[in-house]
């Protein structure tokens, strides 16, 4: 076997890039009541990393995660960007009556 053979067969699961469709925007409420809004590939993984603080964002190192108030998804990453950025440019009332829209895709018209 040639060295640029090694390993060739076996799928690494960390190496592959996700799902281009696989996508989810949500919003944390933190302890102290802050917003926090981001996107991921897997919502579980990411809140244990924001709780555990190590891969997690900064924003959390002042106060832990409360509750998701908002997931949604699946979304292209183009799309979850442009709905996170939306979402982050909003006034914290309007964040909140998120919880209640089933579809944030419709917050790119909304908005716009």
């Amino acid at each position: 076997m040639n060295e640029g053979q090694a390993g060739r067969g076996r799928i690494d699961k960390k190496a592959e890039p996700p799902p281009e469709n696989e996508w989810f925007v949500y919003l944390i409420e933190a302890e102290n009541g802050f917003l926090y809004t981001g996107i991921t590939t897997d919502l579980d993984r990411r809140i244990k990393e924001h709780k555990e603080g190590k891969k997690g964002a900064k924003f959390f190192r002042r106060s832990p995660p409360k509750r998701f108030l908002v997931r949604s998804g699946p979304y292209s990453r183009s799309i979850a960007l442009k709905l996170e950025h939306r979402i982050k440019q909003l006034k914290r009332e309007e964040k909140l009556k998120l919880k209640v829209r089933r579809n944030l895709k419709s917050l790119l018209d909304s908005l716009s």
